[in-house]
């Protein structure tokens, strides 16, 4: 075992040698029973060391990870096969960053590593913005004198995906369709043709907003399932920013916070697809205007930087860290159960789709920035 003095925000940092994962890999291997019974489980299973280094993978892992482009497995920790994008902020790899403190895997290891059984959900987004819901198993096992864990894997992901989408694609369809019925029932009743003329223009508002959750949605579905055809073209950012000032000035989720774009914004020629770049932005203004913050302001802003181009959303809060570090995960929302759509899709169309970076920085002297910024 070699000394590791890498520093780390959670988990132990240090690894066992190449010659002592080969000794325990054997050990494991000489073991036929375990080998046998390991092998017939029909879902993935790795057998970890102390260090929550992999030793043994069966069969249903080593396929999944062939997905993920990962090989070779042995002497890797779970989340650094996954290609979980936490495991890779910090030098000392997976469960050493400040983000592994909430991660659900790791958590279950370390408390199988006390002598009792864990099982727990976890999230990650990997390195490529792919999202994956997992449940976990860590099972404490002792072998020839070696502190093992079995770590059992379930992809819920699709279920997950499933449930989550139903309750918010319900949730806002049906607000908006609620809000249509209720004024097309008033409408009837009304007579000034100045009224009726104000009612109809908001009821084609809110079916717009009905038809524009519906396109979301099915954005969202074919950009998961790599179908998503961005239509890249160049255009001016100012236009773009401007129309958004104006739209989520009067949105129905705002009541009363001022949408401003900064004096310091300059116009850019950009190349990306118009209707994504919106969305992304809009998921972005939207996050400001649903935060309770008294005399806010939301700011856009245009920035032309050496090798990119910056455009970003201001606004006064604070993201508390343990929130920070979950942010971008798929449904994970403080907004309540089933919610969080906006900041996963903010990364995976920004970064996978108009070749982007999506980000955001958030202080308490500062406030909270999100920004994406498109190569020039």
């Amino acid at each position: 075992m070699f000394e590791d003095f890498t520093l780390t925000s959670y988990a132990p940092a240090m690894r066992y040698t190449n010659g002592q994962l080969e000794s325990q890999s054997k050990l494991i291997l000489d073991n036929k029973q375990l080998v046998s019974f390991v092998e017939s489980i029909s879902q993935m299973v790795l057998i970890l060391n102390k260090h929550r280094q992999v030793v043994y993978v069966n069969k249903s892992y080593k396929d999944f990870c062939k997905t993920l482009n990962q090989d070779p497995i042995i002497g890797k920790r779970p989340g650094e096969t996954f290609n979980c994008a936490n495991a890779f902020k910090s030098a000392g790899g997976c469960g050493t960053s400040s983000a592994c403190k909430s991660c659900g895997a790791v958590n279950a290891i370390l408390e199988s590593q006390k002598g009792r059984r864990s099982t727990k959900e976890c999230q990650i987004l990997t390195t490529t913005n792919d999202a994956l819901d997992l449940k976990v198993t860590a099972t404490p096992m002792e072998l020839a004198g070696e502190a093992l864990t079995i770590f059992s894997v379930i992809d819920i992901s699709a279920d997950k995906r499933r449930k989550s989408l139903e309750r918010v694609f319900i949730h806002d369809i049906l607000n908006s369709a609620g809000a249509i019925s209720g004024l097309s029932s008033i409408i009837k009743e009304i007579n000034n043709p100045d009224e009726i003329k104000e009612l109809a223009q908001t009821i084609e508002d809110a079916s717009r907003s009905l038809i524009d959750e519906i396109q979301s949605q099915r954005e969202l579905g074919a950009a998961e399932r790599g179908e998503l055809q961005p239509l890249i073209a160049e255009m001016d950012s100012a236009p773009i920013l401007s129309q958004l000032q104006k739209a989520y000035a009067k949105h129905e989720l705002n009541f009363g916070k001022p949408v401003v774009i900064d004096q310091k914004s300059v116009n850019c020629t950009i190349a990306t697809d118009r209707v994504l770049l919106k969305r992304i932005l809009g998921n972005m203004i939207k996050n400001a205007i649903e935060i309770n913050l008294p005399n806010d302001t939301i700011t856009l802003c245009c920035q032309n930087q050496e090798d990119c181009t910056m455009i970003s959303v201001h606004n006064n809060s604070f993201i508390p860290i343990k929130i920070q570090n979950q942010l971008f995960k798929r449904f994970y929302s403080t907004k309540g159960k089933g919610r969080g759509l906006g900041t996963y899709s903010m990364k995976l169309l920004g970064e996978r789709y108009l070749n982007g970076k999506v980000n955001f920085t958030s202080t308490e002297e500062d406030g909270t920035t999100f920004y994406i910024k498109l190569p020039k």
